[in-house]
């Protein structure tokens, strides 16, 4: 009885241990060295944003860091002060707060309930409607400004909250939709027919089964959304202006950096400030940034 030949790639001896222990300590080096790279600018404004004037004028950020007890009166929260008081970034802060949160809920709320009607709802012209939603993903932003800022001036809707709201809800809901369809039109077809059989409307499956089963997903497109419409500037700029009732905080810190660009305690105060709550909202919803991400991407 001859002997069978095993596949050679069984046969083949796996890396040794000492060339697995170099893979892993090679990875989470160039993990660690990629991370301090990344997050070095950063540091570096938070840091520069609590010294003095006259000691980030004298020396940079990083002899702080090596002499920080060096001298005691370089370290001060006045630079914050007077950003979010006497320049503004205050009311600025608010503004972004009204206009951010809006613009988020409005457009995930329409997705949510268009993604449904595109994936289990049947009615004449569906495909064609989403296909033009799809279609409209390659639209640049760009060429909307003009055509909507006249039809906000025959509507009085320039300066206002209300048009930058209706602005941001155009602009994400093509994405939002798309992205919301390729999630729920993947839910299990079982579940949604027991429900129907057992007498419940559509309303009633989208309220109770939809929406709890889509929170990944929602959530990261809210991140998605929040972060756009904080971090935005050119539709800011178009619809609401600079006027400092309705100025949002990126417009505002390009005041700064016209105004103040010689006073870089002020810019990098006022900068730290733009970034702190996209910051605070990624960190605290990166859980379900993440699951939303890969459900999407493993699903079917």
């Amino acid at each position: 009885m001859t002997e069978r030949a095993l596949p050679a790639t069984l046969t083949e001896a796996g890396p040794s241990p000492g060339s697995r222990w170099l893979g892993y300590l090679g990875v989470r080096v160039a993990i660690v060295f990629i991370v301090f790279l990344w997050s070095l600018p950063t540091a570096g404004l938070l840091i520069s944003s609590l010294r003095d004037s006259d000691a980030l004028v004298e020396t940079g950020w990083w002899d702080a860091v090596l002499h920080p007890f060096e001298s005691a009166q370089q370290w001060t929260l006045a630079n914050y002060a007077t950003t979010l008081g006497a320049e503004g970034m205050g009311e600025a802060f608010v503004n972004s707060i009204i206009v951010t949160v809006p613009a988020t809920v409005i457009p995930i709320t329409i997705a949510a309930f268009a993604a449904y009607a595109f994936a289990w709802m049947r009615f004449p012209g569906r495909t064609v409607l989403f296909a033009i939603v799809v279609g409209l993903l390659v639209v640049p932003l760009q060429m909307s400004l003009v055509p909507i800022l006249r039809l906000y001036g025959n509507l009085d809707l320039n300066g206002t909250f209300l048009g930058v709201w209706l602005a941001h809800t155009g602009f994400g809901l093509p994405l939002a939709i798309f992205l919301l369809y390729n999630f729920i039109s993947q839910l299990p077809k079982d579940l949604l027919e027991s429900a129907f059989i057992d007498g419940a409307s559509h309303l009633t499956v989208f309220m109770r089964l939809i929406l709890p089963l889509s929170i990944p997903a929602l959530a990261a497109f809210a991140i998605f959304q929040f972060l756009w419409v904080w971090n935005d500037l050119l539709v800011a700029l178009v619809y609401l202006g600079v006027s400092s009732d309705v100025a949002v905080m990126p417009a505002r810190l390009n005041e700064l950096v016209g105004t103040r660009g010689d006073q870089w305690h002020i810019l990098t105060a006022a900068a730290f400030v733009t970034m702190v709550v996209p910051l605070i909202v990624f960190l605290a919803l990166q859980r379900y940034f993440v699951r939303g991400i890969l459900t999407g991407s493993v699903k079917g």
